[in-house]
């Protein structure tokens, strides 16, 4: 198998918001998330799942009204895009958010966690959230 040039990194968070966290905060939270592209070079872009089609919708609404998001599938490939859960088999384990952050290299995931500006928000975040996972994983094209 033979690899193609030109790789992407993501960075996966994957969180279940305390139960005591409203909607509201929640809906601030993603709108600060979604700043940190337009204020950390090396992020890209950001995707954002949330598992309920209320809170989604809510969530889409404001997020929409204060920042640029997109939801045109054609067009979600260097912007904030958002989404909804769809999976028919509901296997989330209780997390009600994806976030997935996209960069050109590790480096640029190493320099978007060190930057001050993600260290503020997480400051802001981390005490909303019961639990989390992180994943950071290399795409590469693969030529069989």
């Amino acid at each position: 198998m033979e690899e193609a040039k030109g790789s992407v990194v993501k960075h996966v968070f994957v969180a279940k918001f305390k139960d005591e966290t409203s909607a509201a905060q929640i809906d601030q939270l993603i709108r600060e998330m979604a700043n940190l592209v337009n204020l950390i070079e090396p992020m890209k872009s950001l995707d954002c799942l949330a598992s309920s089609a209320l809170l989604h919708e809510n969530i889409y609404k404001r997020v929409r009204d204060a920042t640029e998001v997109n939801t045109d599938k054609e067009e979600c490939k260097s912007s904030t895009c958002m989404g909804m859960d769809v999976s028919a088999g509901k296997k989330n384990q209780g997390f009600t958010h994806v976030f997935e952050c996209t960069f050109e290299s590790m480096e640029g995931i190493a320099e978007y966690v060190a930057h001050p500006a993600h260290k503020e928000y997480a400051k802001t975040l981390m005490p909303n959230v019961e639990k989390f996972q992180v994943f950071d994983y290399e795409l590469t094209k693969a030529v069989i």
